[in-house]
Parts: structure tokens; sequence; C-alpha cells
């Protein structure tokens, strides 16, 4: 249960990063700051339920996509997240493609840094305390 609570705060944490990176760089993609929370729990919860439907329909209808999984689904959570809630709107093909990208990017760098950063100390913790191994006698 806490290893659950755990990776939903790093993904959405990481969901958050990657959004606010994109609507720094592109100037298509809006964010209200009023819908800012809400946009990163509708986009965080799309992306939790869609990723093994997507993965099983890709798998078992067009196998080429399954490498790229993980962008068909930042793609299918932003569309659902824009349709779901008024804080998000991304305007431009070329804004959705390359927000796409921007989200998916920094989401996975932020999911990789994360639990290095929020999680130090118990990380420090067990590699200091290492396996436990009875003395010699």
């Amino acid at each position: 249960m806490v290893r659950l609570i755990a990776v939903t705060i790093i993904e959405l944490v990481a969901n958050a990063i990657g959004l606010l990176v994109a609507k720094w760089l592109l100037p298509g993609f809006v964010i209200t700051p009023a819908g800012f929370l809400w946009v990163i729990v509708v986009f965080t919860a799309a992306r939790f339920i869609l990723a093994p439907l997507i993965f099983k329909l890709s798998f078992k209808y067009v196998r080429a996509i399954t490498g790229g999984i993980a962008l068909v689904t930042t793609f299918v959570g932003l569309l659902v997240t824009t349709w779901l809630t008024d804080g998000l709107q991304i305007t431009g093909f070329s804004t959705w493609v390359i927000a796409t990208l921007v989200v998916w990017l920094f989401g996975v760098i932020a999911i990789l840094v994360l639990p290095l950063v929020i999680f130090k100390k118990t990380l420090a913790a067990r590699a200091g305390s290492g396996p436990q191994v009875p003395p010699m006698r």
C-alpha cells in the first residue's frame, strides 16, 4: 500500500513537471492556474487507466506501435484531459505533437530522478545497512 502511494505521488509530480515544461516551451499549450491541479489529476488518472488498455489493443491489433505505448498514452491522456477539463487547451497540430514528446520526455526524466530526491534518506539507510549476514565463528 505504501509503495502504491509512493508511485502515485511520484507519477503526479512527474506529470506536473512534464506539463509545466510543455506550458513553458509551447505557446499553444495553455494551463490555467485555477485548473492546474485538476489537469494533473485527470491527466495522471487517464494515463493510469489507459496505459494497460492501449497496450493490450496495440499488442492485439497494431504490433508496430507497441514500443511507443508511452507516447500514445501521453497523447491520449492529453486529449482526454482537454476534453474533461477547462484548465488545459492545446492549439495546433505541431503543438500537439511537440507537447506529447515534451510531457513524455520530462515525465520519464522526472520518474527516474524523483525517487532519488524524495526517498534519499530511505535509499541511504537501505544502502548503509547492507545485507544482514551472521558473524563467522
